[in-house]
């Protein structure tokens, strides 16, 4: 019964913007996305537009796919030469503190009813609203990004001793002693600390804060402090960890090329991973390699982690009709029956508390489900985001080179402000 008043629910909510459109209205659009899961396969994305269309056959919807080399420079172009896509499906940090801070999207006020205000966590429709409050994000899916390791080398180097493995937890000791447990059983690199660019870097970024309950920005999201106390600690304990061999700063990976050499055996651990990274890469596993998903290491033991929120926007390009069939577009993709086999398709978690149970009978999620609860506060929308990413792994280099950490830090938060 509670499915079915949630699917009515759901209904309700398309109705009125679709009847924004005549029925013998032809409309076309064009759908920009990043690669969040099978978002990123036209394959999977165009199923979902031939659902749409069985519904709503007088939209026609173009797809281009962007990904985490070159889309950045592709929006920030496009909207220099005013030739932005219709809608476009990414996180806050790029929809609401980028394009909407340079007033090139469209307010999605009108979707943010009541019923989707009970529906959504209120800290996932926070990060979709500006300073100002107006929506310029409706979200689709979320999920807590975590670290893996390789639970059959931890086996036989003997460090699952130090894992809490119910709660997929650590302490900062025990990772520590982890990582001299299996350099002493000849694995070696144990982790990569990646910087060579801004690719992953949310990993990175949890690691750091986490070993000594730092925090990268202030409570409200006004700052950044990767200069406190905490984060320094951090930073120089890493700094210590390399030049006794336990671990490696690598300038010349990212994210994705640092969770490839994890999947293919060379490490035995990873700081860039989540549920859909699994997914993509189960089939392509080194003999022997077992995934075993892990919190970041914490001095206090009630670890943060990162969360990544995905949904979508509409820009601006000053055609009413196009815009209507947009929010059409988004209503029948997240606020419809068709709604979990979209979420499905991001290999993610709903955002919706009426669709928690969307994986119940699936081993590998319930697993990935249990960090759920890990979740930090989404920062990602602090001022000077764009900059802040980039003086991030600057200073992973420096730090990784030897240079002061204080130096380091300092330099970071003159830069990402």
């Amino acid at each position: 019964m509670k499915k079915l008043i949630a699917l009515f629910l759901c209904l309700m909510l398309v109705l009125p913007v679709a009847a924004a459109l005549a029925d013998d209205m032809t409309t076309e659009i064009t759908l920009w996305t990043f690669p969040v899961g099978g978002f990123g396969d036209d394959e999977q994305v165009q199923t979902l537009i031939a659902d749409f269309n069985a519904v709503y056959p007088n939209i026609k919807v173009n797809v281009e796919y962007l990904d985490y080399t070159n889309g950045d420079v592709q929006v920030t172009t496009a909207m220099e030469a005013k030739t932005t896509p219709d809608i476009i499906f990414e996180g806050p940090e790029r929809l609401v503190a980028v394009y909407a801070a340079a007033n090139a999207l469209v307010p999605l006020d009108d979707l943010w009813t009541d019923e989707a205000m009970a529906d959504i966590s209120a800290g996932v429709a926070a990060a979709c609203k500006d300073a100002a409050g107006v929506y310029y994000e409706y979200p689709l899916c979320s999920t807590a990004h975590c670290m893996v390791i390789d639970k059959a080398a931890f086996e036989k180097a003997d460090a699952l001793q130090y894992i809490d493995m119910e709660k997929h937890t650590w302490t900062t000791e025990g990772f520590e002693m982890a990582l001299r447990a299996l350099v002493e059983a000849g694995y070696n690199p144990t982790g990569l600390i990646f910087c060579s660019g801004q690719g992953g870097d949310q990993g990175t970024r949890a690691l750091v804060n986490n070993l000594y309950s730092g925090k990268f920005t202030s409570p409200d999201f006004s700052k950044y402090t990767m200069d406190s106390e905490e984060n320094i600690k951090a930073l120089t304990m890493l700094q210590k960890w390399a030049e006794e061999g336990l671990i490696a700063f690598d300038p010349s990976i990212n994210g994705g090329e640092e969770l490839a050499l994890f999947v293919n055996g060379t490490s035995k651990m990873a700081f860039c991973w989540n549920a859909a990274i699994e997914g993509l890469n189960r089939d392509k596993l080194a003999d022997g390699v077992e995934l075993f998903p892990m919190t970041f290491p914490t001095d206090k033991g009630d670890p943060e982690l990162c969360g990544g929120i995905w949904g979508f926007g509409i820009f601006n390009n000053g055609d009413d009709n196009k815009i209507a069939a947009a929010k059409t577009f988004i209503n029948f993709m997240a606020n419809s029956e068709e709604t979990a086999k979209a979420v499905k398709t991001s290999s993610y978690f709903s955002v919706k508390s009426s669709l928690s149970d969307l994986y119940a009978d699936d081993e590998i999620m319930n697993e990935y489900q249990k960090l759920m609860p890990y979740l930090g506060d989404y920062y990602q929308v602090t001022p000077g985001w764009a900059e802040a990413r980039t003086a991030w792994w600057n200073m992973l280099q420096q730090v990784g080179a030897g240079e002061d950490v204080t130096t380091a830090v300092t330099e970071f938060c003159t830069t990402a402000k």
